[in-house]
């Protein structure tokens, strides 16, 4: 049920269409959440209540679009009880992989416990109330020592043209690659020529940080698809460093205020950023083997 400041968002749209293209084989949707109350409760201190989405949605949702891999993502909503990520990913290893929350408390024999049930990474929301349980972005530091040993990585759900968020230091004082979700988190509308989003692209491109391109909706000015203000910021990102990005359908698209779009649409429009099948294959399978661990 919803609470005070976490109202209801609209479901996705679960007649999922079929995509008029085939995609790699092994492609990957490197960011879906998966929400079922019956199972798995929610904090009282979260931003939104999400509509059920269950494994089992996901399920025929990836089956239509022809998506193989899944990375199932903590939302905030769960805190740090990753009872849902973890148990719909261990029985399912060579096809799902999950990322999870943590707070300082956690320890080496906890990750390794975690990693063989399919964990790969931690995430740390700093936009939504509830996603970030710790003290400081030291802490994250001494952690990263740790999370070094496993390959993992930390994705953080940040604006990148957040003035307080200095995205190099991070580069630089942390120990593991780090993610970004929703090509950087910064609106279209603020252009390429932002002087935080050279900042990141410079990162990107020298250091070890990899970008999601997830939720086109989420920074575009257009209120649905095709999102065309989105394409110049997804090449960008490509040009600068194709090595280092990743897809994700960002299902089921919590917090979505405009049209919510079919997730085949979703899937058409891939072409405008990735226009050939080698450049597709390496995004949608290659890169996300080698973060995940496929």
């Amino acid at each position: 049920m919803p609470i005070p400041n976490a109202p209801y968002c609209q479901p996705p749209d679960r007649n999922t269409l079929t995509p008029s293209f085939k995609l790699p084989k092994n492609a990957c949707d490197t960011h879906v959440h998966i929400f079922d109350s019956t199972k798995y409760a929610y904090q009282e201190n979260r931003s939104y209540t999400p509509h059920e989405c269950n494994l089992e949605d996901l399920a025929k949702m990836h089956t239509r679009l022809g998506v193989e891999r899944a990375v199932l993502i903590q939302a905030s909503v769960h805190g740090i009880d990753n009872s849902a990520v973890l148990e719909s990913c261990r029985n399912d290893l060579t096809k799902k992989r999950c990322v999870i929350a943590v707070d300082k408390s956690i320890n080496e024999s906890q990750i390794e416990s975690f990693h063989e049930k399919g964990a790969r990474g931690i995430r740390l929301n700093l936009v939504d109330k509830g996603g970030m349980p710790f003290e400081s972005i030291d802490q994250v530091y001494e952690l990263s020592k740790i999370l070094l040993n496993y390959d993992w990585h930390i994705e953080f759900l940040i604006h990148v043209d957040d003035p307080e968020i200095k995205l190099k230091a991070i580069s630089e004082n942390i120990h593991v690659p780090i993610v970004l979700g929703h090509f950087g988190y910064m609106k279209t509308e603020k252009t390429i020529s932002n002087e935080k989003f050279q900042e990141f692209l410079d990162v990107l491109e020298n250091g070890n940080c990899w970008v999601k391109l997830t939720g086109p909706y989420r920074i575009s000015s257009q209120t649905g698809i095709p999102y065309n203000d989105v394409t110049p910021f997804a090449k960008e990102i490509i040009n600068k460093n194709s090595d280092n990005v990743i897809w994700g359908s960002d299902w089921p698209h919590v917090m979505l205020k405009h049209e919510m779009p079919n997730d085949a649409e979703l899937i058409e429009i891939l072409p405008n950023w990735l226009p050939t099948e080698e450049l597709r294959k390496k995004v949608l399978v290659d890169n996300p083997s080698r973060l995940y661990g496929f």
